[in-house]
């Protein structure tokens, strides 16, 4: 090669190695994560990411989450046995092998990492608060491009998703996918439709961001769910509009997005949140009782193109 060339050289080793070490050294001190207790919680990093494993895995096991995050499985041990006596996680019987047993938080675990991860959304919602538009998206596309550099494997489709709050263009989507997915499964007319845009925009013209809110699910830049508290009155917040693309369902989102829910309305200050939904829809209806949900009311009702629907009210106390 002449001397003087101007073609450009490949990054030494040496300089490629300080850079990564500098931006690792930058990012945890920006996270927090140097702190004694994450999140200013009793639980280490570690710690909340053995529980961010069970709770989101359909199917937990010690010796995968040992291997997905690298630690001994006897260090792993003797956390998963401090959780046990912390009533956070249980063992509970391999429907297909019996000689195994999975994980799963109890319902005082459930809430305790809902709390947690629901802080960790507020950090960082509040660490990106200051970014323009084109700097966010500069900086999602540079994560992506970080991950996808440097994962040997492909990403786990479990944990391809996250919660943010509404923008611009959110609403178009929440209203146009409650029309057509409860038309493709339930048949309801346009009616419903009108119905949830009405909701949608009482909403946005009357929004209190310290007493309601709007989650919005996003996977792989796609929005795939949402769901909404607004004040019902001083005491009462309602859920509304729960609501999991049919491709996105059984990752955990819809959990999530109550376990959210509930946790701001509590922060927020109300004593009971309650809902209103349609005896047929089971998998809803299942979530909100796991959530501690408890059915009131029910009454027949014709609407949306149906005449044999059955309406329900849940309330839950906090």
């Amino acid at each position: 090669m002449a001397a003087g060339s101007c073609v450009p050289q490949a990054p030494r080793l040496s300089d490629a190695i300080a850079a990564v070490r500098h931006f690792n050294r930058f990012y945890t001190g920006k996270i927090g994560v140097l702190r004694h207790g994450l999140l200013d919680s009793q639980f280490s990093l570690t710690e909340v990411r053995v529980l961010y494993e069970i709770a989101h895995r359909q199917h937990a096991l010690a010796a995968e989450i040992a291997n997905e995050l690298a630690l001994d499985p006897g260090y792993l041990s003797r956390l998963l046995r401090g959780f046990a006596s912390r009533k956070l996680v249980d063992k509970v019987p391999h429907v297909s092998d019996r000689r195994q047993n999975l994980l799963a938080l109890t319902g005082k675990g459930a809430q305790v990492f809902a709390a947690l991860d629901s802080r960790q959304n507020q950090e960082v919602a509040c660490m990106l608060a200051s970014l323009r538009p084109g700097d966010l998206e500069r900086l999602l596309k540079a994560l992506r491009s970080i991950e996808g550099i440097l994962s040997s494997q492909p990403r786990d489709p479990y944990r391809q998703y996250l919660l943010r709050a509404h923008r611009p263009g959110d609403m178009g989507w929440v209203v146009a996918r409650h029309g057509q997915i409860y038309f493709q499964e339930y048949g309801y007319d346009e009616r419903f439709e009108a119905l949830v845009a009405d909701i949608v925009a009482n909403f946005i013209r009357h929004f209190d961001c310290k007493r309601e809110h709007c989650w919005m699910a996003e996977r792989e830049g796609e929005n795939v769910g949402c769901v909404f508290l607004v004040k019902s009155s001083e005491r009462v917040a309602k859920l509304r509009l729960l609501l999991v693309e049919p491709s996105a369902r059984g990752l955990g989102i819809g959990r999530q997005l109550i376990a959210d829910c509930m946790l701001f309305a509590r922060q927020a200050g109300y004593k009971k949140v309650t809902l209103w939904t349609q005896s047929e829809l089971h998998a809803a209806r299942h979530l909100y009782k796991e959530a501690g949900f408890e059915l009131v009311k029910r009454a027949r009702h014709q609407s949306w193109g149906r005449r044999d629907l059955v309406a329900e009210v849940w309330d839950r106390k906090l």
